[in-house]
């Protein structure tokens, strides 16, 4: 099973509503079952990436760890966001 973090600055509002909307895709796409969602502010995840297969954040990572993260704003504006699917979908699928 896949762990997928999804953060934002404080853990609470734009991951929120991120979150909601990994979890529609991935029950859309039938991921549901094989990825573990988990919810957090980046100051508490920050040296804690490697234990996440796939992190989403909304707010800007440090330089360390951009290779690991997947940029989310493109689910709060829509740009993008087909492309930000695939990158998640690759990662599952790997």
């Amino acid at each position: 099973m896949k762990k997928l973090l999804v953060m934002c600055g404080s853990g609470i509002a734009t991951s929120t509503v991120v979150m909601g909307k990994v979890k529609t895709w991935l029950e859309e796409n039938g991921y549901d079952k094989n990825v573990k969602l988990y919810q957090s502010k980046i100051a508490e995840e920050v040296n804690h990436i490697d234990d996440y297969d796939i992190v989403i954040s909304t707010t800007v990572v440090p330089e360390s760890v951009q290779d690991k993260v997947i940029m989310g704003l493109p689910l709060l504006t829509g740009i993008g966001a087909d492309a930000l699917w695939e990158e998640v979908k690759k990662e599952i699928e790997a």
